[in-house]
């Protein structure tokens, strides 16, 4: 019994994905050149990291859905904009037997007094300051969210939170009487 309608050609799926990381490396590499030559932009120092990058997860509505990360990003004009305050790498996931979003943070070099979570308005913020390590989000939401609930925790460059959806209240209906 096959229970695969079609096969796969994993190498085809490799190649394509070989062939994505080799236009973003060459991209990279034109951006920093360009920076270097024109000597606006950025100036590359050995103390501070760069980075950059896409996390990409298919939510269960089956759609993709690219974050962008890092302290540098590439701008209109080909050039880089670094920013000395970082958007950190953020995953978010709706645990329905529990009915409460669960949003997970990659901050590292800082510790949890460092760390300040805001919620309401539509939006969870998460912002830390120590030294030369920042960070800054703001993260939209869907849900309503009951702000009381939340409990954070930080561990090993991990924030997680965890807040509770209030559960949407359910509508009354009144019989009108016609005259």
């Amino acid at each position: 019994m096959n229970l695969w309608k079609e096969t796969w050609d994993f190498s085809k799926i490799f190649e394509e994905m070989d062939k994505e990381f080799s236009e973003a490396e060459n991209f990279l590499n034109r951006v920093f050149k360009s920076a270097n030559e024109n000597g606006k932009g950025l100036v590359l120092s050995q103390s501070t990291p760069y980075y950059y990058g896409y996390s990409i997860a298919v939510g269960p509505d089956g759609i993709p859905h690219v974050k962008e990360f890092g302290n540098l990003k590439p701008s209109q004009k080909g050039l880089i904009q670094r920013s000395d305050v970082r958007k950190p790498l953020v995953d978010s996931i709706l645990d329905e037997k529990e009915n409460t979003l669960i949003i997970t943070a990659e901050m590292p070099g800082i510790t949890k007094q460092d760390i300040k979570v805001s919620v309401g308005n539509g939006l969870v913020t998460l912002q830390a300051d120590k030294g030369d390590k920042k960070y800054h989000t703001d993260l939209p939401v869907k849900y309503e969210l009951d702000e009381g609930s939340a409990k954070a925790s930080y561990t090993n460059g991990i924030l997680e939170l965890k807040i509770k959806v209030k559960k949407p209240s359910k509508p009354s209906a009144k019989e009108i009487k016609i005259d």
